[in-house]
């Protein structure tokens, strides 16, 4: 299962960075090539260098001040292996106010941006996003996760995060859930 999740987030980081139109530096005449470092999409050197982050579901709790409200989030990041470059992190979060979850996505650069978004818990139903804003990291979209939707990826065994690069090629980029409902449940 894990290296089908690994080959899949390795052929779709490849596909979108391919498309991107980034390229590596000119081999030197006596070292060798080492990627360029870049604000924006690396080329992926093989399908093998892109897998999700070792650690699975984070849970994490904060507070602004002593007086203010706790808020906690639980993450996950797909990165590529050999550069270390974010693909996708997505935070979902409790409001200490609303008690009612809200997911904050953090896409690559380089999107059809009118496209926006989605999520998909298995073969389940498809939640379109639309992306708000892009800064030097990457590109943002959050939604209030339904109840329906939070079942499901407590239930589930894989989120995927789909997007389109700026061929108009579906990116799709698999989260497993398999320790989701634990790390939920640490910070509800």
């Amino acid at each position: 299962m894990k290296n089908s999740v690994k080959l899949a987030i390795a052929v779709a980081a490849t596909v979108f960075l391919s498309s991107t139109g980034h390229a590596q530096a000119p081999k030197a005449k006596s070292a060798p090539a080492a990627p360029v470092a870049q604000a924006t999409p690396a080329p992926a050197a093989s399908p093998a260098e892109a897998a999700p982050a070792p650690a699975g579901w984070v849970a994490r709790c904060a507070s602004a001040s002593r007086g203010a409200p706790l808020e906690c989030a639980v993450e996950q990041t797909a990165v590529l292996t050999k550069t270390g470059q974010l693909i996708v992190l997505i935070n979902i979060r409790v409001p200490g106010d609303t008690h009612a979850p809200v997911a904050v996505i953090q896409l690559p650069l380089g999107l059809n941006l009118p496209a926006g978004a989605k999520l998909q818990v298995d073969d389940g139903k498809t939640v379109d996003l639309q992306i708000q804003t892009c800064e030097q990291r990457g590109c943002y979209t959050n939604t209030p996760i339904a109840p329906d939707m939070l079942a499901a990826m407590k239930t589930g065994k894989q989120l995927k995060v789909s997007f389109q690069n700026l061929a108009k090629e579906v990116i799709a980029i698999p989260m497993p859930l398999t320790d989701f409902a634990a790390a939920y449940e640490k910070i509800k």
